[in-house]
């Protein structure tokens, strides 16, 4: 089990980055909560990491925090619900948010992920009730704006349907964006216009 990897950050792709790390190059799957934190391209990083092995290749998963990784593999034991979907519900709300969910059984939040219906939702909600640990209801993670690049609207729109929104749906919500905004910046007011209209 590969637990943390720390490199150079080489590549930011939404929700992919690629992080060299003594000449091999390692491509890791973030949320976007990891995403917004994470410093230029050509600086250090160093991520707590998930490793999962299937029949069509392994697949690498990066989070900022350890309390990230943890609610990322609290989620992956409950039934129906892949790294995908994981992934998109840290991209779609903070720990802080989806242990308060949990908490309060809210599961009007978790409907507003994409691939998270109404049963899943209430199924999560039960399932995890036991598991998050009630410290990451007073944590989360903290969101930074500093991330430029050249083409910020192609890799807007990678992340929001690499997140599971269609086409429509990412075309529409990038409409009310600045022409300057920074990926970062703009994946989150993506998210907060679509998690409105659903």
């Amino acid at each position: 089990m590969i637990g943390r990897i720390s490199g150079i950050l080489i590549e930011k792709n939404p929700p992919s980055i690629t992080v060299d790390v003594q000449g091999l190059g390692y491509e890791v799957d973030v949320p976007m909560s990891t995403f917004y934190n994470l410093p230029a391209a050509g600086e250090k990083v160093a991520l707590h990491t998930h490793l999962i092995v299937r029949e069509d290749g392994h697949f690498l998963y990066g989070f900022a925090s350890q309390d990230e990784r943890a609610a990322f593999r609290q989620l992956l034991k409950i039934s129906g619900i892949g790294a995908r979907t994981a992934l998109a519900v840290l991209s779609g709300m903070s720990i802080k948010e989806l242990a308060q969910a949990v908490t309060l059984q809210e599961a009007g939040r978790l409907i507003k992920v994409p691939g998270i219906g109404k049963k899943t939702a209430e199924r999560l909600l039960l399932e995890l009730r036991d598991r998050l640990p009630k410290a990451m209801a007073a944590g989360g993670a903290r969101v930074d704006a500093g991330d430029t690049a050249f083409d910020a609207a192609s890799d807007i729109m990678n992340a929001l349907l690499a997140l599971g929104y269609n086409e429509r749906e990412a075309l529409g919500a990038m409409k009310g964006l600045a022409p300057d905004v920074s990926v970062a910046d703009g994946i989150r007011a993506a998210l907060k216009l679509l998690s409105k209209s659903t």
